[in-house]
């Protein structure tokens, strides 16, 4: 098994991202990890954090793509970018899965023309971790990558989120809640009206209704499917709460549970390959999340049961 990381992406790379390394290979079976970078920054801190030789090689890369780029445009203008290689990579079998926190919108198009969709799915989708007041762990999408969609888009993304926590978060029959307005079937926007019947008739997902935006956090389902334009609002509104609280020096253990270094990064759900997208701050311990994950996504063959479920 070998995961690819990007050293060069996100506000404190390469830096934080050598301290994750050195973390994840402390684990039990950590993966073999393909460092993509300048090699002239990553070996002295390599050799300054202890990290052994034997659990890691490097891909050098001359180019990095910034921030405020057009993906597009970068992606082909560098062929020699942190991000284009892993993807190149990725693509050709070198590794099994790709985690950045450079670029976003690089890391979505070379998901959709690197990495492509698995057949059948119309538009992959990104999806966020929900911390229950109860303590149990849900799963919102789509949370950005698909600002207007139709009901066929958020049926997809329900089967891909199911499937999700199924084998990521260990549920076995997970509830599937649309975002709405109201609890009553019927209710909402066209988009809403038009979805819940198809919900309703997917046998591949455990559909339990409506859930309105009062009730994310209640444990009402395992599943929260909308557009994304929705779904970044609910996550933005997530981040500034738990922003709000951290200023305001107020400390629980339910809203520690917002930190988003806890879960490490974003899956994209719906292509051929584990790739996941990073926040730009994130520092080690999201790091080591991120390769936690991409691990697990491997050893769980969760691609494979996906494309499985498409095809049928």
């Amino acid at each position: 098994m070998n995961i690819a990381l990007d050293m060069m992406g996100g506000d404190f790379a390469p830096d934080e991202l050598v301290k994750a390394v050195r973390d994840y290979i402390s684990e039990k079976t950590p993966a073999m990890v393909s460092l993509i970078g300048d090699e002239q920054q990553l070996l002295p801190l390599l050799a300054k954090y202890h990290v052994p030789a034997n659990a890691y090689r490097i891909i050098p890369s001359s180019e990095v793509i910034k921030m405020n780029e057009h993906p597009l445009k970068a992606l082909k203008g560098k062929p020699n970018s942190s991000i284009a290689i892993g993807f190149h990579m990725l693509a050709s079998g070198k590794t099994d899965a790709f985690i950045s926190a450079g670029n976003t919108g690089a890391m979505l198009v070379g998901s959709l023309y690197t990495i492509k969709p698995i057949e059948g799915i119309l538009r992959p989708t990104i999806g966020t971790v929900v911390p229950m007041e109860n303590g149990a762990t849900g799963l919102l999408l789509d949370v950005g990558a698909n600002a207007d969609c139709k009901a066929e888009h958020l049926n997809q993304f329900a089967t891909l989120g199911s499937l999700y926590a199924k084998y990521i978060h260990g549920i076995e029959k997970p509830r599937v809640g649309l975002i709405n307005i109201g609890e009553e079937e019927g209710k909402g926007n066209v988009l809403a009206q038009a979805t819940y019947p198809l919900l309703k008739a997917n046998n591949q997902i455990n559909f339990i209704g409506n859930v309105e935006g009062r009730d994310v956090f209640l444990d009402h389902a395992d599943v929260l499917v909308c557009e994304g334009f929705t779904g970044n609002v609910i996550l933005k509104l997530a981040e500034s709460l738990h922003g709000i609280m951290e200023r305001q020096k107020v400390h629980t253990e339910y809203f520690d549970r917002f930190n988003f270094e806890d879960y490490g990064g974003t899956p994209v759900l719906g292509v051929n390959k584990p790739v996941i997208i990073g926040h730009g701050i994130s520092r080690a311990k999201a790091y080591k999340n991120m390769l936690l994950l991409a691990q697990k996504m491997i050893t769980t063959k969760l691609l494979e049961k996906m494309a499985s479920a498409f095809k049928a």
